[in-house]
């Protein structure tokens, strides 16, 4: 006895057509069919990557060295 599990999409006319391995003899068969619906699958996002936009607060615009040598101009005044 041998299992072959596959995702497969339903059209409207609820027609299933499948094709068996190469390793399955021709001849008489039992064929049991098991169906359950499959849920759409949400991307998992960390919740590290929730939180990105909190880790920098500089705008994508500014140079980060220039922004710090600009920071340690005002504390040598």
């Amino acid at each position: 006895m041998q299992t072959l599990r596959q995702i497969i999409e339903v059209g409207g006319d609820r027609k299933l057509e499948l094709t068996l391995p190469d390793n399955v003899e021709p001849g008489r068969m039992e064929v049991v069919v098991t169906f359950q619906p499959v849920r759409t699958v949400e991307p998992v996002v960390s919740p590290l990557l929730k939180f990105r936009r909190l880790f920098g607060f500089l705008p994508k615009r500014v140079d980060p060295v220039e922004f710090q040598r600009q920071l340690r101009n005002e504390w040598d005044r």
